[in-house]
């Protein structure tokens, strides 16, 4: 496993600037013909906050019995549901990413884990902004510049290598079944809403529950993020949800590379 983990870094550091310029093709890609360009990766995800925001604040009022002098509620939701959008995007579309560019595989013979480097990477592009928009809610809502914000960029590289990991396992399985494909797809909407991207995990007063929540990776950077710019807390502090992930990044990993090892011959000839 370690050989094949050795030639993944290399080929991923070989192929960095082919990597970077697919990246940003991607993005251009998906923008082009709109006139408002960029703007939409940003417009759509406003529209779900604003929706959710709505439903559960001004129409359910969850957030109205927060402690006086609590951040608004706005922010806290913001706060889960920015990063949930890039953790959306790599349980749908990078999953399946071999089928989205089956000519690097079949023509250019591009490595099988720089494509999945280049979604994650065009995805994570689009976090950037919606992390700007973010800094720019919480600024708003007067929170100042103070010491937990350092933990963002390693919440976000954590983010990056564990989800780029998953596309990585998952595209390669999904590339020898489309049944693979479908059941995370399915998987999604029940990932959202058990996960506490729009509730608190630490609310649930079941013990095992919360325990089993925290072994949960989408919680883990949903309650971590939320940490950061919330609750003013470091993510290393909640020791189980840090277990969690570390026992979901180390399995994650081994898998990624058995089924790398078993299929990287094969996904061309599938393909």
């Amino acid at each position: 496993m370690l050989s094949t983990l050795t030639t993944i870094l290399r080929d991923n550091w070989e192929w960095r600037k082919q990597i970077g310029r697919l990246a940003i093709f991607e993005l251009v890609k998906k923008s082009r013909g709109a006139v408002l360009s960029w703007a939409w990766f940003l417009i759509k995800p406003a529209m779900y906050v604003f929706c959710f925001w709505f439903a559960l604040d001004v129409g359910l009022r969850v957030g109205s019995g927060g402690a006086e002098g609590a951040p608004p509620y706005i922010l806290w939701l913001c706060a889960g549901l920015i990063p949930w959008f890039f953790m959306q995007d790599m349980l749908g579309a990078g999953i399946d990413v071999l089928h989205r560019y089956p000519y690097l595989v079949n023509k250019i013979k591009f490595p099988l884990s720089g494509i999945s480097t280049i979604f994650t990477s065009a995805t994570m592009l689009v976090q950037f902004m919606l992390m700007a928009a973010l800094l720019a809610i919480y600024f708003a809502c007067g929170m100042p510049l103070d010491i937990y914000l350092l933990q963002v960029p390693i919440l976000l590289l954590m983010m990056f290598v564990f989800w780029d990991i998953v596309s990585l396992l998952f595209s390669q399985l999904s590339a020898m079944s489309k049944d693979v494909a479908n059941l995370m797809h399915a998987m999604s909407t029940p990932f959202f809403w058990l996960s506490g991207v729009i509730f608190d995990v630490n609310s649930i007063h079941i013990g095992w529950i919360q325990t089993i929540l925290h072994l949960n990776p989408i919680t883990f950077f949903v309650s971590a993020f939320r940490g950061a710019f919330y609750d003013k807390t470091w993510f290393w502090d909640n020791s189980v949800a840090c277990a969690g992930f570390a026992i979901a990044f180390v399995v994650t990993l081994v898998l990624a590379l058995l089924v790398y090892k078993k299929l990287n011959k094969e996904v061309a000839d599938v393909l």
